[in-house]
């Protein structure tokens, strides 16, 4: 399995494992961020989007809700268990413009120019290639169209998540990771940067610096169980597992709150690429004539 297949896997288990409490009302920042994100998108009724890494639908439902029924939503997730829960949620709303599937975000098959709009709330960073999976939303995107991109900044979930690895490190070093994927787009400049790196030169970016409340000290553990922390619990046997929970509240003690830092990017793409591309295809035909 090569680096690519591997997390995908990898997230596609961590978040099934986690949906029986991805949405806890103690994990309420998931919806709230998809909604913020959502508002900067300032959608119209009619518009198409593609919510990819959409989860149980915290940017989805929303944007469903603001497209109307002439529009379309079409969200998509690595998690079927995930994807079941936005299904129920858009049922329950009636809904009847918000498709949920289970995909791959670079194996889509849509052609080019296919959405007015393509969304991704925290979920850039699974892929390993950000800058080859935001190439690839940016081709399915009409000229004209809007990208969201929604990413972490720094100090996520601190100091709860500090307390965490180090209950992991005393029983389990090898579980450690070597780094967050985020990190790299933690800020505005990184985000930046790697929006450059795809081509994409003219974005506006902005940093929202947050925290979300714990009303206990073990919410904190109901969130670590409702998000991508799940992946490393499921592999302790139940022992370590408890043994991690008690370490990890034991050293958050009486927190009242965790760091939610949130950095918002929402690019859109020039009117020109049309042209270009129908000047690109006059030449190839050209070319190729005999």
């Amino acid at each position: 399995m090569n680096d690519v297949e591997s997390a995908k896997a990898k997230a596609a288990a961590a978040y099934n494992a986690a949906a029986d409490y991805f949405d806890h009302p103690v994990s309420s920042f998931w919806h709230r961020f998809g909604r913020r994100t959502v508002e900067r998108l300032e959608l119209t009724q009619g518009e198409t989007v593609l919510d990819v890494c959409c989860g149980s639908g915290g940017s989805a439902l929303p944007a469903a809700e603001a497209v109307g029924p002439q529009g379309k939503v079409v969200a998509v997730d690595l998690a079927e268990r995930l994807v079941a829960l936005g299904t129920a949620k858009a049922r329950e709303k009636s809904l009847s413009n918000l498709e949920f599937s289970t995909g791959d975000m670079l194996a889509l098959g849509y052609p080019d120019a296919s959405f007015d709009v393509v969304v991704c709330v925290f979920g850039i960073f699974f892929v390993p290639d950000m800058v080859a999976a935001v190439k690839e939303l940016w081709r399915m995107l009409r000229p004209g169209g809007r990208l969201a991109i929604t990413t972490w900044g720094p100090d996520l979930f601190e100091p709860a998540n500090s307390a965490f690895w180090e209950a992991i490190r005393e029983e389990r070093p090898d579980l450690l990771r070597g780094f967050n994927p985020w990190e790299r787009i933690s800020t505005p400049a990184g985000l930046r940067q790697m929006l450059a790196e795809a081509g994409i030169t003219s974005a506006e970016i902005s940093a929202e610096a947050g925290s979300h409340p714990l009303n206990a000290p073990e919410d904190w553990w109901l969130i670590a169980m409702g998000s991508g922390y799940r992946g490393t619990l499921a592999q302790l046997d139940a022992a370590a597992f408890t043994r991690v929970r008690d370490r990890n509240l034991a050293l958050l003690g009486q927190c009242s709150a965790i760091t939610t830092n949130v950095v918002y990017g929402v690019a859109k793409k020039g009117r020109f690429g049309l042209l270009q591309a129908l000047r690109d295809g006059a030449e190839k035909a050209q070319d190729d004539s005999p």
